[in-house]
């Protein structure tokens, strides 16, 4: 088995702790304190379990998972990482809907394919995420963020 860690990086953990960093800085700028680890109830029904979100407030109610999850060395589709997109968007369904929920991730464009990641996600997996979900691509070198559904 191959290493996944991401090409520069300390750890891929310390990756995603640096990108929950910049989109903490990024809803600063939009007038949003964000927390850490913010946790709900959620769950099907009257079942309810605690989840963590990455960031996220109750005051405004807004929660957010961030992922900054690239094409692979060759361009081709992260075919595992997709599946936690997917995990993320359950999470978001049976969180509290008076919650505003934001799918914050990388601005990774693929010459090969012609798009970025997210906007691939939503082209093959638009059918599992639900209608309440906002998606923000954040590029890093200009340090803005662009909502794109």
């Amino acid at each position: 088995m191959g290493n996944s860690q991401r090409i520069g990086s300390t750890s891929n953990s310390q990756v995603g702790s640096d990108f929950e960093a910049q989109a903490r800085a990024f809803f600063l700028t939009q007038g949003i304190a964000l927390e850490e680890h913010v946790a709900l109830d959620i769950g099907v029904e009257a079942k309810k379990k605690r989840h963590k979100f990455d960031l996220g407030s109750t005051d405004p109610k807004i929660i957010l998972e961030c992922k900054s999850h690239t094409w692979t060395e060759g361009e081709n589709t992260p075919s595992a990482k997709m599946t936690t997109w997917t995990e993320a968007m359950y999470y978001f369904h049976v969180a509290p809907k008076d919650y505003r929920k934001v799918f914050f991730v990388l601005k990774a464009f693929s010459t090969k394919h012609r798009e970025t990641l997210a906007k691939y996600y939503l082209r093959t997996y638009d059918h599992l995420v639900p209608g309440d979900v906002e998606f923000w691509e954040f590029d890093p070198e200009k340090g803005t963020a662009q909502r794109i559904r």
